[in-house]
């Protein structure tokens, strides 16, 4: 990629608010910058939403909502995939524009355009999928009718890890349901929920539909919209900690609510797995998107009779792995997102280390433009280490070792998190067993990658409730309506 090519994606990228089919600037006119975190350097400068502007925002929505439920599901399936077209025929520039805000490498951001836009294509499936039911009543005194209904304008808080993903995996089936939208995309990556959106205006998406509203005053914005009587769901992917206070704030109007939150992810590998497969698995598991990823495997648990084994091949590919700017050829860590993440990873390994933990590589921040930290292997980590217990969101592995399958239970549910799961075991009812045994919502068996359009993804306890993707995902934007008549015998 040339510099040429990113100052035209750049300069193709909507920068200001979308409400009510017009792009515009910010009530208050205020801007704020997106960084390249592998320089530092300002990319371009976003229109930053206010109070009014979501207020606005949900206006366009509301008045939007019932023309779009109406609408024919055929229409809204051929809108959505004609965004996929779309996506697909533009899958270079917002790959190129995702590393550009996020650092990841190119050859990732581009996985993730196949991996996102397959929701507009799984949703327009969907769309003419939903279905009622009609039947006699046990007394067959009457008839019973069950319908679903569009739950009605929906707000959509998406992350920076996953600038396309995130934003198709909940645009895209709230409008195959036929819910019109308020999304507010993180200030760290707003550009590609941006471009996005301009897709959507060219697949012809009535105005009003889609609204989108990039800020750095999330609270200030959020309060009212959720106050607002007229929406009536809220999707959220972020932090427990966040997301806790966006459920007391929905409790007021008892909005519908999904929340994708906080992972933990247990990477369980016992003693007759395939070694090699397993850290083939463990690769993908912890250094896809340079570990910034809720997915992201967080402890890696392995039987004391294979550890050595284990940790040695897992070092030596670590240790291979080209370090660089996203956009360079080969690359395959990038930056972390900003300079609080790198403070994060280097606290979490140095109280390891302090421990007692032993640093096979790595262990500490790069020295070079850009918010860089070192592909890293711990092992021997101990019990009571803060990165057992916390997300690590960096390409950090910390091993620690168990003795027997109960052991490995216990230490794998010993979080109040439950996002995923990883088990390598070549032991089929071992591997059943864990399916059982693991309080996760999902897992990878003898698999390091797991998420898919298809499936429904999220979590148990406090990584979440609801799910995004599947035959699920859109009911997460339905409402059942049941409806009983008179026997027509009677």
């Amino acid at each position: 990629m040339t510099a040429a090519d990113e100052a035209k994606v750049l300069a193709a990228t909507p920068t200001r608010l979308l409400i009510g089919g017009v792009w515009q600037d910010a009530a208050e006119g205020r801007k704020f910058d997106v960084l390249d975190p592998s320089t530092g350097s300002t990319l371009v400068a976003v229109a930053d939403a206010g109070p009014e502007d979501g207020i606005r925002a949900i206006d366009a929505a509301a008045a939007a909502q019932d023309a779009w439920a109406a609408t024919a599901p055929r229409k809204r399936s051929d809108i959505l995939r004609h965004a996929w077209e779309a996506v697909q025929e533009r899958r270079d520039d917002i790959a190129l524009l995702m590393t550009l805000e996020m650092g990841k490498p190119i050859a990732e951001s581009l996985g993730e355009v196949t991996y996102g836009s397959e929701f507009l294509r799984w949703f327009s499936e969907e769309a003419v999928r939903i279905t009622g039911r009609y039947g006699v009543n046990p007394e067959g005194t009457g008839r019973t009718i069950v319908s679903q209904h569009p739950v009605g304008p929906c707000y959509l808080i998406t992350p920076w890890n996953f600038p396309l993903a995130m934003a198709t995996r909940k645009i895209a089936p709230a409008l195959a349901a036929g819910c019109t939208v308020v999304i507010k995309p993180a200030e760290l990556t707003p550009l590609t929920t941006l471009y996005v959106a301009q897709l959507f205006q060219e697949a012809g998406l009535p105005d009003g539909v889609l609204n989108v509203v990039p800020t750095t005053k999330a609270g200030a914005l959020t309060e009212p919209i959720l106050n607002d009587r007229r929406l009536r769901k809220l999707s959220f992917t972020g932090s427990t900690a966040v997301g806790v206070k966006l459920l007391q704030q929905a409790a007021v109007n008892v909005l519908r609510t999904s929340m994708e939150l906080g992972g933990n992810a247990p990477f369980v590998v016992f003693e007759d797995a395939d070694i090699d497969a397993a850290v083939e698995g463990a690769m993908l598991a912890k250094f896809r998107n340079i570990g910034q990823a809720c997915t992201a495997s967080n402890r890696f648990l392995v039987q004391e009779s294979v550890a050595d084994e284990f940790a040695e091949k897992l070092t030596a590919r670590v240790s291979a792995l080209p370090i660089g700017r996203g956009t360079d050829d080969g690359v395959r860590i990038g930056p972390l997102i900003n300079e609080a993440a790198v403070k994060k990873a280097e606290d979490l390994v140095q109280d390891a280390v302090n421990r007692g933990a032993d640093v096979r590589i790595g262990g500490g921040p790069i020295d070079r433009p850009g918010t860089f930290y070192s592909p890293t292997v711990l092992d021997r980590v101990p019990a009571d280490s803060e990165i057992l217990r916390t997300e690590i969101f960096g390409p950090v592995v910390g091993i620690a070792r168990f003795a027997t399958e109960d052991d490995a239970v216990r230490l794998a549910n010993n979080t109040e998190y439950g996002l995923v799961s990883y088990v390598y075991t070549k032991d089929l009812a071992r591997g059943q067993r864990m399916i059982e045994r693991l309080e996760t919502g999902m897992m990878g068996l003898n698999a390091g990658v797991i998420s898919n359009a298809s499936a429904p993804f999220g979590g148990v306890k406090q990584s979440g409730i609801g799910r995004e993707g599947g035959f699920e995902g859109i009911h997460e934007y339905l409402s059942t309506k049941y409806t009983m008549t008179p026997s027509p015998f009677a």
